[in-house]
């Protein structure tokens, strides 16, 4: 009965970190998609959009860095924030496929 009841929380605990990991990685591809976003529109000046934009910078810009130094920009197109998401996107097929597996 002990043996049956740690099993089950030991697939529940996996399930929670699969979950969270999921959404910690769709929320950051949305983050990045906001950065890019905010980088192509000129903001109109304000300290709360200036925040935000900030924000995001600080949040995306040391990730896409990693990726800038790879595949440097082709002129005015940035190839990085593609593949930081792909990159992303991989990275939690190969973590859900480990954690399947547990």
């Amino acid at each position: 009965m002990g043996d049956t009841a740690s099993l089950m929380l030991l697939f529940d605990a996996v399930g929670v970190v699969q979950s969270f990991l999921d959404v910690f990685i769709g929320v950051y591809i949305l983050v990045i998609l906001l950065y890019i976003i905010t980088s192509w529109i000129r903001l109109p000046y304000s300290p709360t959009l200036n925040r935000i934009q900030r924000f995001l910078y600080d949040v995306c810009d040391p990730y896409l860095r990693l990726f800038r130094r790879v595949v440097p920009p082709l002129g005015p197109l940035d190839l990085s924030p593609m593949l930081a998401v792909i990159a992303l996107l991989i990275f939690q097929q190969i973590l859900n496929a480990i954690l399947d597996r547990l």
